[in-house]
């Protein structure tokens, strides 16, 4: 249960429920949510967890995923999204916006905005996102130490850091398993390999690491789209869906934009839009009624 203008879970223990549920042996699923109130819907509808994805925040800002975000942007994006919602919520932190230094500096950011986690990549400096090609990655020394660094300046030691290896399209898959292990040792929690081909890979992966590992289903990609019960039989223990609910928003916008253009009129789009009535209980607009009614003395209608 959310309180009323913050969540009620505090960031220690949200940070606890995703340890405990990469533990479980059930598939934590964390949709992305590009905004605190898709984070709301996420946890109404009984996810395990939300994702903030990089890519996501970058193209809100109308901006391509190739690093051009800054630590405070996205840290700030996480902070509101984290506030919002009961569940832990991770966070995409590219490569740690800098070198080993500066990934320390985000990891206190990340923990100070109440993040239960984030993932950091192994790519060279500006980044690119993990489905392009023309990708580049570090040599694995220079990313174990972006890791120990990280590592190092966590205060919360149930703050889970997710190492994500992006050679599986530059090296190949063993290289990519190579460096998984390298990344384990360093003190990374998690492993996300990006753009693995099919099932097949994942399981290969799975064999060859012992620490949770999460999944990466972005549509339109090079992974093949593989269930969550799938990937739970598979053996992974974390999911997430990065761009899906923006690319669901953004195509509907475009339709319904396409259609005031042509009309003149949004009245043949009531249809397709979400009602007044179901955002004012996704806003849970009766409790802040209810919470002093000689302030907050509106009615609800429609």
């Amino acid at each position: 249960m959310t309180g009323l203008m913050a969540a009620a879970t505090s960031a220690a223990d949200k940070r606890v429920a995703l340890r405990n549920g990469l533990a479980s042996g059930k598939i934590q699923r964390l949709p992305g949510a590009f905004n605190p109130l898709v984070a709301t819907l996420v946890q109404q509808l009984g996810f395990e967890g939300v994702y903030v994805s990089g890519a996501v925040v970058s193209a809100e800002l109308s901006l391509p995923d190739i690093g051009l975000t800054t630590l405070t942007e996205v840290t700030e994006r996480g902070r509101q999204i984290a506030r919002v919602t009961d569940l832990p919520v991770l966070i995409d932190a590219d490569t740690g916006f800098g070198e080993p230094m500066s990934a320390a500096r985000t990891l206190t950011f990340l923990e100070d905005a109440g993040l239960a986690g984030c993932h950091i990549e192994d790519q060279v400096n500006p980044k690119r996102c993990g489905h392009l090609d023309g990708k580049a990655v570090v040599p694995a020394d220079d990313m174990v130490r972006r890791l120990r660094a990280a590592v190092s300046a966590r205060r919360d030691e149930n703050f889970v850091i997710c190492a994500r290896t992006d050679a599986r399209g530059i090296e190949g898959l063993d290289a990519a398993v190579d460096r998984a292990k390298a990344y384990a040792d360093a003190g990374a929690d998690m492993i996300f390999t990006e753009a693995l081909a099919d099932a097949s890979e994942f399981a290969k992966f799975r064999a060859a690491v012992d620490i949770p590992l999460l999944a990466n289903m972005t549509e339109f990609g090079k992974s093949e789209l593989i269930s969550a019960g799938e990937l739970e039989n598979l053996g992974f223990n974390a999911v997430i869906y990065p761009v899906t609910t923006l690319r669901l928003a953004m195509f509907a916008v475009e339709q319904g934009l396409a259609e005031i253009a042509a009309t003149g009129t949004q009245s043949g789009l009531l249809d397709r839009m979400q009602h007044r009535k179901r955002l004012y209980e996704l806003l849970d607009y009766q409790r802040y009624n209810d919470f002093d009614s000689g302030i907050f003395n509106f009615t609800l209608s429609e």
